[in-house]
């Protein structure tokens, strides 16, 4: 088929090269014409392991390209909305980026004879597709609903492990507004082995949110164990591994630490809470708090190890999970800040997360690697689970003024005097 992606972003781009990587003939499309030319050049604008190969795999194969804007884009079978839904500072999701790319595929459709479908693949509360897309669409392109169709497939993409998760997922939801419309998606996704889900366009928006509700509200629910544990001198990773062989619960998640990150997790559970109306869901509201209270907990451990005024901190670790250099809601960007309110001196090291850093916290030490963020520190705070982290032994540790070892991830083995979070 042939496929336009309206964003190109972590979701558009993974989407677009995953459905190229399925044979499929895919225009990936966003306003900001730089980013485009650098699409073009065979250049990934974020880091996401395997994509930047895959990218140039399929340029130079001519099944995959990036324009500016829809205009020039030949009539394609289906158009993904993958842009940003971002939250305000009440928590409540920001639609203007998926308003104006419903206005613009309007104008699209009324340029294309043949019949498209329209699928909104950006993380929407219910409801947002019938009442802002649809209209949108139908106003634009002088359509009826019908004569377009409309169908909401949201996304399941582990940053780190994105193009692994779209290639193998563990099922596919097709929202529909009529069969039309979904036997196209269904045709789409005919060469993935999962479970399709057909249902309507609401349930599938909400799909999505129970989705990510559930995954945060368990990391939350393993970190309230964890702290509980380490009060009692039991170690939290041997209760997770006990209690995921059940069934019922599975192992997944429930690594106890210093809580959850990313683009999805905090941004989702806001925007289904303040979507909630009369409803007071109480539960997740106290899942975000707790993942709050986790980043604190850790900076708190040190304060009572040591006055932190004018102290050396080697911070390992800075986007939200290793794999990728994404530090939106990363715990370390919030830890950094608790850690410069009490005055200490933060010197910080990631392989991949330090130039997004750069942007929050500019007036922090960068170090080249841990080890040089580690000589002279008077204390550690790891962040982040990297591969390179785990490989730190007791020669690494040696150069530091103060042996105060902190790990927010359970990262390293057999190096003394270290404790956990939650262990």
């Amino acid at each position: 088929m042939k496929l336009a992606m309206i964003g190109s972003g972590y979701v558009g781009l993974c989407t677009g090269i995953g459905f190229a990587a399925k044979g499929h003939d895919v225009t990936c499309v966003d306003t900001d014409a730089p980013k485009v030319s650098m699409i073009n050049r065979g250049e990934v604008p974020f880091y996401e392991k395997g994509l930047q190969e895959n990218l140039r795999k399929f340029l130079r194969k001519k099944t995959f390209r990036a324009k500016v804007g829809m205009r020039d884009v030949p009539a394609v079978d289906a158009v993904f909305v993958c842009v940003g839904t971002p939250a305000d500072k009440k928590g409540r999701i920001d639609l203007s980026y998926v308003a104006a790319a419903a206005q613009e595929t309007g104008n699209y459709l009324a340029s294309i004879p043949s019949y498209c479908v329209v699928v909104v693949k950006s993380t929407v509360v219910p409801g947002t597709t019938e009442s802002v897309v649809v209209p949108a669409l139908e106003k634009h392109s002088g359509k009826k609903i019908g004569q377009f169709g409309v169908c909401s497939s949201p996304e399941f993409l582990k940053e780190g492990k994105a193009l692994d998760d779209f290639m193998h997922p563990n099922y596919v939801v097709i929202g529909e507004s009529d069969k039309k419309s979904g036997n196209v998606l269904k045709k789409l996704y005919a060469g993935f082995r999962a479970p399709v889900i057909r249902t309507n366009i609401r349930t599938a928006e909400m799909i999505k949110y129970a989705a990510n509700a559930f995954l945060a509200t368990k990391i939350s629910f393993i970190n309230e164990i964890g702290n509980m544990c380490r009060q009692r001198g039991i170690d939290a990773y041997t209760v997770a591994d006990a209690i995921g062989n059940d069934k019922r619960i599975g192992r997944l998640f429930l690594d106890a630490g210093c809580g959850f990150g990313g683009s999805c997790f905090t941004k989702d559970l806001s925007a289904l809470i303040s979507s909630a109306d009369a409803y007071d869901p109480r539960l997740l509201e106290e899942v975000l708090q707790l993942n709050i209270r986790q980043r604190k907990r850790i900076v708190d451990m040190l304060k009572g190890k040591m006055q932190l005024k004018n102290k050396r901190i080697a911070v390992l670790g800075l986007s939200f999970k290793p794999d990728t250099d994404d530090i939106r809601d990363a715990a370390a960007v919030d830890v950094i800040q608790y850690l410069r309110d009490e005055g200490a001196q933060v010197v910080a090291y990631d392989p991949k997360a330090m130039e997004n850093t750069r942007k929050v916290h500019p007036d922090i030490t960068y170090a080249d690697s841990a080890r040089e963020a580690l000589a002279g520190a008077d204390a550690c705070l790891i962040l982040t689970e990297w591969d390179e982290f785990k490989k730190l032994g007791e020669k690494d540790f040696a150069s530091m003024k103060n042996r105060i070892i902190v790990e927010g991830r359970r990262v390293l083995s057999g190096v003394a005097g270290s404790e956990g979070i939650c262990w």
